[in-house]
C-alpha cells in the first residue's frame, strides 16, 4: 500500500514540529506553581493562573537565550547574576515539548525531564487541564509498564517493548487478557506513550471504573531493519515499514503471546497508534485481519488514495474501524484525515470519528483519543 503523496508531506512535517492547540484561561489556578514535569527541586519552569509558562536559565556566558515553545520562539532577559527569564503566552493544556536556545544551540533545560520527541531527547513541560483526571494518578489499583526485551531473527538484534499489565494481573494466574499493540508517532519511540502519554494511569483508571476491560497494552518501536539490508533501507523514507510489520506479525505477536497469558486469537487483539503510527496501524490491521479485529488512528488515518481498499466487506469482518484528530490540527492534516472519515462515509464503511475539542498535533488529542478507543475494545 502507497501513501498518498499530499498526505506523506503533512506528516513529514509534522514528525519534527508538533503543533500545540487553543489557548484557554485558567481561573482555577490562583498562584504560579512549578511544572510537573520539572526535576525534583526545580522550581523553574512554572505554570501561571492564565497558563503561560515563565521559564529561567543561568546561562553567564552567553549572548542571547531564547524559549522555543509550541513552534514560537520567545527572547530571554537577563535579570540578574547570569539568569535569563521570559514569560510565553498562555498555552493548551497537555503535554508540550521545548528547547532553550543559547546563542543559536538548540539545547535542552536543565531544569526539565527529558522525553524522547522531535527525533531527540527534549524538554517536555505539563500544563494542567481544570476537572479532567483521566491520564493523572489516582487511588486506584496500578498497573504495571514492563520493559521486555526479545530476540529478533529478522534484524539480528535485541529489541526493547514496553507492555502495560493489569492491576490483577499477578494475582489472578489462571486469568487471559485480550491485546492492544499501541503505536508511537514519528520522531518518537516506544517510550512515548508510557512517558509523555501516561498510558499507564489512563488504563488504571479505565479499568478500575468498569469503563474498559482488563487488558494487556503492546508498545514497540515502530521501526525495523532487516539483518544484511543494503545501506540505502537503513535510511529510507519513514513511511516504508514493511520490515517493522514483518517484525509485528512474525515476531512481535507471537512473543507476546509466549511470554504473556494473552487471548490469542484475532477477536482478542487490537492495533492502533498515533499520527505515523496511525497510519502504520491501518494498514497493517488491514493487512493481516487474521491477526487484528479493531484498528484506531489518532491524527492518522489508512492514507491509501482508492477508495476500493475499504470494501463495505469491512463491517463484518471487523469489530472496529476508529479515526480521529484534533480540531486545531494544521489545515491540511484535519482535512486529510476528514477527507478519510467522509470517504468511509459515503462508501457506508462502518467506523467511528471522533474530533478532540480545541487541541491539535500534540500529546492531549491523543490521549483522549486513547480514552475512548479503549473504552470501546474486547466487548
Amino acid at each position: 500500500m502507497k501513501i498518498h503523496g499530499i498526505l506523506a508531506a503533512i506528516l513529514f512535517a509534522l514528525v519534527l514540529s508538533p503543533s500545540c492547540g487553543s489557548r484557554k484561561q485558567a481561573a482555577y489556578l490562583t498562584v504560579p506553581f512549578s511544572a510537573s514535569t520539572n526535576i525534583p527541586g526545580k522550581e523553574y519552569p512554572k505554570i501561571n493562573p492564565d497558563l503561560s509558562v515563565t521559564c529561567r536559565v543561568e546561562a553567564p556566558d552567553a549572548i542571547s537565550v531564547e524559549l522555543d515553545l509550541c513552534n514560537k520562539v520567545y527572547p530571554m532577559v537577563q535579570i540578574e547574576g547570569g539568569v535569563w527569564e521570559v514569560t510565553s503566552d498562555p498555552q493548551v493544556p497537555g503535554f508540550h515539548y521545548y528547547f532553550i536556545n543559547v546563542d543559536g544551540v538548540r539545547v535542552s533545560d536543565p531544569s526539565s525531564k527529558l522525553f524522547y520527541g522531535c527525533g531527540l531527547m527534549a524538554s517536555g513541560i505539563e500544563i494542567p487541564e481544570a476537572g479532567v483526571d483521566f491520564y493523572l494518578e489516582q487511588d486506584v489499583p496500578h498497573g504495571e509498564v514492563r520493559m521486555q526485551r526479545y530476540w529478533s531473527d529478522l534484524a539480528q538484534t535485541w529489541r526493547i517493548c514496553y507492555v502495560y499489565t493489569p492491576a490483577e494481573y499477578d494475582t489472578t494466574p489462571d486469568a487471559r487478557y485480550p491485546v492492544l499493540y499501541l503505536q508511537h508517532g514519528g520522531g518518537e519511540d516506544e517510550t512515548g506513550w508510557p512517558n509523555q502519554g501516561k498510558v499507564d494511569n489512563i488504563m488504571d483508571n479505565l479499568i478500575a471504573s468498569g469503563e474498559a476491560v482488563s487488558m494487556i497494552v503492546v508498545m514497540d518501536r515502530g521501526s525495523a531493519v532487516l539483518a544484511n539490508s543494503p545501506d540505502w533501507e537503513r535510511t529510507r523514507n519513514i513511511f516504508d515499514f514493511s520490515a517493522y510489520e514483518k517484525v509485528v506479525v512474525e515476531e512481535l505477536v507471537p512473543m507476546i503471546d509466549a511470554c504473556y497469558r494473552t487471548l490469542d486469537d484475532r477477536n482478542s487483539r487490537a492495533i492502533a497508534g498515533l499520527s505515523l503510527g496511525g497510519y502504520q496501524s491501518w494498514s497493517i490491521g488491514l493487512s493481516h485481519m487474521d491477526l487484528f479485529s479493531y484498528i484506531g488512528g489518532f491524527s492518522g488515518a489508512g492514507m491509501e488514495p482508492s477508495p476500493e481498499k475499504y470494501p463495505l466487506s469491512l463491517n463484518e469482518q471487523m469489530n472496529l474501524l476508529y479515526l480521529s484528530v484534533g480540531t486545531e490540527e494544521p489545515e491540511q492534516m484535519y482535512a486529510g484525515v476528514k477527507a478519510f472519515h467522509d470517504m468511509l462515509e459515503n462508501k457506508g464503511v462502518q467506523h467511528l470519528y471522533y474530533e478532540s475539542p480545541g487541541t491539535a498535533h500534540e500529546w492531549l488529542t491523543w490521549r483522549r483519543s486513547l480514552r475512548q478507543f479503549a473504552a470501546l475494545l474486547f466487548r
